[in-house]
Formats: C-alpha cells, sequence, structure tokens
C-alpha cells in the first residue's frame, strides 16, 4: 500500500511539475505575478473604459482579456451605431481592426515558410511573377524578413489606396504593381512603419499558396481557431456586416459616421473586421505554442520565433517581433500592435513573460485625435493595476557630452513623394540641452497631450525620462557622429538627424515672413489700385496715362501673391480637423487635394516671369527706389515660400531633394 502511495505521490510531483511548464503558468512562475482573477479585470476595466470613453467623446469600446490559459473577461461598452443606439456585444459586434490585420500577416508568412515555400532571407523578387521590386540599391535585395519589420526601405505612400464601399476594391496584386513606392534606404538600414511592404508579405503569401489572401486566412487561421466572427473578405459575410460597428468621428456636440475603411490592401488592414470574444482565442494560441483547445495554426517553434526580436538598432531599447512592436511598461516587456483607420482605433498586446493579453478597440477617432491614446490608456490602466512598476533605483545623471545630441530629428516615416511630406513641417523633434538634461520638443510621447519631454543621460548615449520609465537612445555611425534618435515608445520608426538648414524650425520661419509679405502686398496693391481708379475718375482729360508695362508686372506679382495665399488657405482647410484628414488622406477624395497642387503650380509657372520682371524693374527704373525693392521682396519672398513647399511636396508631383 504504501509503495502505490509513494508512487502517486511521484505521479502528483510530476504532473504538478509538467503543469507549471504549461506556456502561461510557466511563465507565471517565472515572473511569481498571476494573472488576475475575472472580477478583477471586470472591476477594472468598468472602472476605466467608460469613463474614457465619456473623456474622449467615443461612442463605443470592446475590450478581452486572456490569462492562465483562459479567457478571463471580455466586454462591450457603448453603442456600436449611434443613430440606433445598439450596444457593443464583445461576442458578436464586430469592429475594424485596422493595422491589427498585419498579425494575421506574420502568421500566414511564418506557415507558408514552416511549409518550405517562402524563406524569409531571401530576395521577394524569386517570388514574384507579375511584376518587380526595382532594384534600387544593388546587392541589396528586399527579403521577405525585411517586410515583417518594417525594414524594407519602402517610402510610406498610402494616400487615396482606400475606398467607400467593398464593391470599388481593386485587386491586390494590380494595386502593388501599379503603385510600388520609391525605396528610399536600403533594406535593413533602419525601421520605417510601412504598409506597402505588408500588403507585399500577404500577396507572397497569394502567390505560393496559390489562394487569394482572404480565402487563405479563413482556412488556414480563422477556421482553426474557431475565429467564425472574423472576416477579411470584401464584402463582408451578411451575419457579420448585420451587426458590424460604425465608425464615427465627433463633429460639434454629436458624432458623424466615418469611411474609407475598405480597399485592396487587406494584409495591412483594410476592411478586416473582428470581435473581442474572436480576438481572445488568437491571444491565447500566441501565448500557447499556436494552439488553442487542440486547434492548432502554428507550431510551437513557429510561434516562438513570430515573438522573438529580429530588429532593433540598439539592445538597450525595445526592437521588432514580426510585425509586432517589443514595449517596455513597469519593468515588463511586452508585443504590441495598434491599429487605426478612420474611426476605428486598436491595440493588441502580449505579456508572454505573465501568460496574459489584451486587446481593445474603440469606434470613435476621439476629440482631438485621441481614439488611439484611448486604447493605450486602457493597457496601461491594466498594467498599472496588476502589474506595477517596482521600485527602481536611481541611476546616476551623465551631464557631459549633451551638446552632440542637440539638434533636430525627422520620422523615417516621413514620406518623399506624397502631401502628407508636410506633416514633418510640424511633427519632427527638437533637441535642446540644458541644466545637464535634455529636453525634447515634439510627438515623441505617445500621449498626444505631451508635447515637450526631459530626460536624463544614464548610459553614454542612453537617456531616461525625467520623472518616468521611458527611455530613448541616440545612434552614431562608424566615425562616431549622432545621426538618429531611437525612443522606446515605438520601434518602427527612427528620428534622423538633420543639417541646420533641414530644420522645420527654419523653414516655418521663412514660411511665415514669406506669407506675410505676400498677404500684405496683396492688400495693399489692392487698396492702392482702388484709391488710383477713384484719382483716375476725378482727373481732366489731359492727365496722362500710367506706363502699361509697370502696371501689368504689378498685377504679375499680385495674382501670384493671390494663388500662395489661396493655396495656404486651402492647405489649412484641409488640415483644420485631423480627423477628417484622416479619412480624407485614405480616400483621396477632398477636391482640395488638387486645388492645392494646382495653385501652388500655377504660381510657379507665373514666377518665373516675376523674376525676369525683378530685374526689369531695376534696369528700366520702373517705380521709385522704394517700389522696387518692394517688388524685390515680394518676389523673393514667393520663391522661398515655393522653394519650400516643393522640398516639403505640397504641388504633389514628387519632392524636391532640398532638405534630404
Amino acid at each position: 500500500m504504501k509503495k502505490y502511495v509513494r508512487l502517486l505521490l511521484v505521479l502528483a510531483a510530476i504532473g504538478l511539475f509538467l503543469y507549471g511548464l504549461t506556456p502561461a503558468r510557466a511563465e507565471a512562475a517565472t515572473t511569481g505575478t498571476p494573472a488576475p482573477s475575472p472580477s478583477e479585470v471586470k472591476r477594472l476595466l468598468d472602472e476605466t473604459v467608460p469613463k474614457l470613453l465619456a473623456e474622449h467623446h467615443v461612442p463605443g469600446a470592446t475590450v478581452t482579456v486572456v490569462g492562465g490559459g483562459r479567457e478571463l473577461y471580455s466586454a462591450g461598452y457603448g453603442v456600436s451605431d449611434v443613430p440606433a443606439g445598439r450596444p457593443v456585444d464583445p461576442a458578436r459586434t464586430a469592429f475594424f481592426m485596422g493595422s491589427d490585420a498585419k498579425l494575421f500577416t506574420a502568421i500566414a508568412v511564418l506557415q507558408q515558410v514552416h511549409a518550405g515555400k517562402l524563406d524569409l532571407n531571401t530576395d521577394v523578387n524569386r517570388y514574384l511573377t507579375a511584376f518587380r521590386i526595382r532594384d534600387t540599391y544593388p546587392g541589396h535585395p528586399v527579403t521577405v524578413e525585411n517586410l515583417l519589420t518594417h525594414t524594407g526601405g519602402f517610402d510610406d505612400t498610402f494616400m487615396g489606396l482606400a475606398q467607400a464601399r467593398p464593391e470599388q476594391v481593386g485587386a491586390l496584386g494590380a494595386t502593388l504593381a501599379a503603385h510600388q513606392p520609391e525605396r528610399v534606404r536600403a533594406p535593413g538600414t533602419a525601421a520605417a512603419y510601412d504598409n506597402y511592404g505588408v500588403a507585399l508579405a500577404g500577396y507572397l503569401v497569394e502567390v505560393v499558396s496559390g489562394q487569394p489572401y482572404d480565402q487563405y486566412l479563413s482556412e488556414h487561421v480563422l477556421r482553426p481557431l474557431g475565429m467564425d466572427r472574423t472576416s477579411f473578405a470584401q464584402p463582408h459575410p451578411a451575419p457579420i456586416d448585420a451587426e458590424l460597428a460604425h465608425g464615427y468621428r465627433p463633429e460639434g456636440s454629436g458624432q458623424t459616421e466615418t469611411e474609407g475603411l475598405y480597399g485592396p490592401l487587406t494584409p495591412t488592414g483594410a476592411a478586416a473586421v473582428t470581435t473581442a470574444s474572436d480576438m481572445s482565442r488568437l491571444l491565447l494560441a500566441l501565448l500557447q505554442g499556436g494552439s488553442v483547445d487542440g486547434r492548432q495554426i502554428l507550431d510551437p517553434a513557429t510561434t516562438a520565433r513570430l515573438l522573438d526580436r529580429h530588429y532593433g538598432p540598439d539592445p538597450r531599447l525595445p526592437g521588432m517581433a514580426y510585425l509586432l512592436e517589443q514595449r517596455d511598461r513597469n519593468g515588463l516587456r511586452l508585443l504590441v500592435k495598434d491599429g487605426d483607420v478612420p474611426g476605428f482605433h486598436t491595440n493588441v498586446a502580449l505579456l508572454p513573460g505573465q501568460g496574459v493579453g489584451l486587446y481593445v478597440s474603440v469606434n470613435g477617432d476621439g476629440e482631438d485625435s485621441t481614439g488611439g491614446w484611448t486604447t493605450q490608456q486602457v493597457l496601461n490602466a491594466f498594467l498599472d493595476r496588476f502589474y506595477p512598476a517596482p521600485p527602481a533605483p536611481a541611476a546616476p545623471a551623465l551631464t557631459s557630452g549633451l551638446d552632440a545630441y542637440t539638434g533636430d530629428y525627422r520620422s523615417t516615416r516621413t514620406s518623399q513623394s506624397t502631401l502628407t511630406r508636410a506633416s514633418a513641417l510640424m511633427g519632427s523633434l527638437h533637441v535642446t540641452a540644458d541644466g545637464g538634461r535634455l529636453t525634447v520638443s515634439g510627438p515623441l510621447s505617445r500621449d498626444p497631450q505631451v508635447t515637450e519631454t526631459h530626460w536624463q543621460q544614464i548610459e553614454p548615449g542612453l537617456f531616461q525620462e525625467v520623472g518616468g520609465g521611458s527611455r530613448i537612445a541616440f545612434r552614431r555611425d562608424a566615425g562616431g557622429k549622432v545621426v538618429s534618435l531611437l525612443s522606446d515608445a515605438d520601434p518602427t520608426v527612427a528620428y534622423e538627424l538633420l543639417a541646420w538648414y533641414q530644420a522645420p524650425g527654419l523653414h516655418q520661419v521663412v514660411m511665415v515672413v514669406s506669407l506675410a509679405v505676400l498677404v500684405l502686398s496683396l492688400i495693399g496693391w489692392a487698396v492702392a489700385a482702388a484709391v488710383r481708379l477713384l484719382r483716375r475718375r476725378g482727373r481732366t482729360t489731359g492727365d496722362t496715362a500710367r506706363p502699361a508695362a509697370p502696371t501689368a508686372v504689378r498685377l504679375l506679382g499680385w495674382v501670384t501673391a493671390l494663388l500662395l495665399t489661396a493655396a495656404t488657405c486651402g492647405f489649412a482647410m484641409l488640415t483644420a480637423d485631423p480627423n477628417a484628414l484622416n479619412q480624407t488622406l485614405f480616400l483621396g477624395d477632398s477636391p482640395l487635394l488638387t486645388v492645392v497642387p494646382v495653385l501652388i503650380l500655377t504660381a510657379l509657372a507665373l514666377a518665373v516671369p516675376m523674376t525676369v520682371c525683378t530685374v526689369l524693374a531695376w534696369v528700366k527704373g520702373w517705380w521709385g527706389v522704394l517700389g522696387r525693392v518692394h517688388y524685390t521682396g515680394v518676389t523673393l519672398s514667393a520663391l522661398f515660400f515655393l522653394l519650400l513647399a516643393g522640398a516639403y511636396d505640397l504641388a504633389n508631383t514628387g519632392a524636391l531633394d532640398l532638405i534630404g
């Protein structure tokens, strides 16, 4: 009898040991922090989410949390249809997931790698038959892995590729062939968020599998996991469409429904929809070696490969897994993917070390474009409640050599060939040193309300936020010169150091001064012309008429100033509402996208004879000296304005290579 008792005890010990090695439990044992209970999660979400929806003027949200090998809690908050007042159901209401769909693309690619049909280190042109990626950097081909780490080197171009209705969508391959962007850097040299590259990765799955992308996902990912309320098809199946959430942006005291959610680039997120309950199954599969309830989409080794770090220019900061971003908070390393399309903002977060995952999506852009920040706040509240930051010893600050890091930095996600390049004029970073610290002005924080942050150096080239846990680092070239700034807030971009003449602050001053001269001259010439007309009416028939040439030349300057002023007003109207602008850029449907470039190009055509006339004014002695100086100032103002308009591609003809 004792022998059997000892045998049972041994078997029980072995069972407990093996139980502790399951993915969720093994990680929890490592951290010593078990997953929170369902009641704790419910309490937190019920406290947090409704308050955030009200604060940011967002109609609804859907959330799920998994941990310990099971779904802990899924919930819907608010409404999915504002006019109908239909509540959000976490199991039935599908939300557009935006770029969270890229996670599915990574899974599909790795399935084909496991099947031996794709190789991560192979030139993508080996698999393409209908078109080729241009050989911009001979000897440096774009590989499949580059596509999964945002390091392919493609320019950021997406404007006008979305559609309002699914029936209008073109084919993925044809769109990629017709809209191939320029390669602006050698692959593997820097991360720059890349929708084209991810869409190309999804197309490779189409090519080697012989199935349309949405059909492939349905058969090889969605059905195996039982995700029957998730769809990448266009249009969606009728049962999903009937209960689909609508996206909104605030307008006055109400909400306006958004468009631009469909398009050919399905692997990047166009048209992709899912529910919170469906996403809980995907999260569990990724935390459990690729399977849930005995249904497998990846083997454990491939799942680990998906979640491993594959790119990062500085080992002291988070890097890139395959289309998942490493991020740090409270001493934990997370794997995160955000998604943003007009009216919908999502966040997927995995904590492999704790066996925990969270998915949250909202169907509103939020007041002042804070919809994306709303989902981040839900994640932050979850982490701060259940995994608070441990006390950390203060690192000694290194105050020497800070001047080497000062200057202006521009994001690698800046387009080189579309109107969106203008974002660099206001969206770059300015770094200064004072009092043994660095101050960074600009949109470095994920919190849109934070536009200035302060940093102290804790290692050479590594800085920690004063009063916070965020970090930045500076990258140097082989000669020791600082070339870029890296942030743990987003490993998909780097910020490249600019020369003094590339500084957006300088360009802003030049453009404002130039525009002021043009506007004042526009008004002054109009008033002067009116005064002359009134005086002419009072003259006798013997009065001498003014010379025709100087009058025409002044009119030429007036029309040029009018065109540039009108273009500036049009651009201001286009960008006045960031939420509406987001939809406009997706659809490319605003007349202003055509009108503004036409006005600028017309002004450019007039600036050429205006420059000639400026020279003639001095040669022929038109007007007095002050008149000639004024006309010269107007001409120079127009030329400077046009030069910078070309550099920031406000004419939408491709940026002039003037500011890098």
